[in-house]
């Protein structure tokens, strides 16, 4: 397995593709296993369970580390235990079992890795406040975090109105929240990004 830091020759083509493959193989599985949950709770879940850390437990499991072909740099700064670099060379074995044995010989192996975090998924999971929500969706999609700014604040000291906006720089998208404290706005504005970013998906 060979990093980007190693060489023009490296695994950045199968880690695109087995991120997709691992994506539609749990979003199937969710379908199936959750028949009553809506859209925005099985992209949830799905976030939840493909996100880079889950990867990179799974990669450690398998001392996928001590396998990799890293250049000099990455060597020196520990590259091989890094979460990003682990999870993406996950994601290329994936790949590579998929264009070795097909659709059903991946998802077999995709299902047996994540079987143990599959079943302790529940819709009440879901119910963590909304600025979680967005950070944990954000990280699994390798996404940088938000940016929250206060832009105003009106009313009386005992009845103060806040408005905070929110950034996803890597998204290109951006949005109000508005509460009556600055940590009530920004959950809104958390809330509202991601409705923003679940519509844009399912466009």
């Amino acid at each position: 397995m060979t990093h980007r830091s190693a060489g023009s020759v490296n695994n950045e083509r199968l880690e695109f593709l087995g991120d997709a493959i691992l994506g539609f193989v749990i979003a199937d599985e969710l379908y199936q296993q959750f028949s009553s949950a809506n859209e925005g709770q099985l992209s949830r879940l799905r976030a939840e369970v493909v996100k880079g850390e889950t990867l990179a437990i799974l990669a450690r499991e398998l001392d996928l580390g001590i396998y990799l072909a890293l250049g000099i740099g990455e060597l020196r700064s520990g590259g091989q235990g890094r979460d990003s670099i682990l999870a993406d060379a996950l994601e290329a074995i994936l790949a590579a079992i998929y264009l070795d044995g097909g659709y059903t010989a991946v998802r077999q192996v995709i299902l047996n890795l994540f079987q143990g975090k599959l079943k302790k998924l529940s819709l009440d999971s879901q119910k963590k406040d909304p600025k979680t929500r967005l950070q944990e969706y954000l990280q699994a999609h390798k996404h940088a975090l938000p940016d929250y700014c206060v832009v105003n604040v009106a009313g009386e000291q005992h009845d103060q109105q806040f408005i905070v906006q929110c950034v996803v720089t890597d998204l290109h998208l951006e949005c109000e929240g508005n509460g009556s404290s600055r940590r009530r706005a920004e959950q809104d504005a958390a809330d509202q990004m991601l409705a923003q970013i679940f519509q844009r998906e399912n466009v």
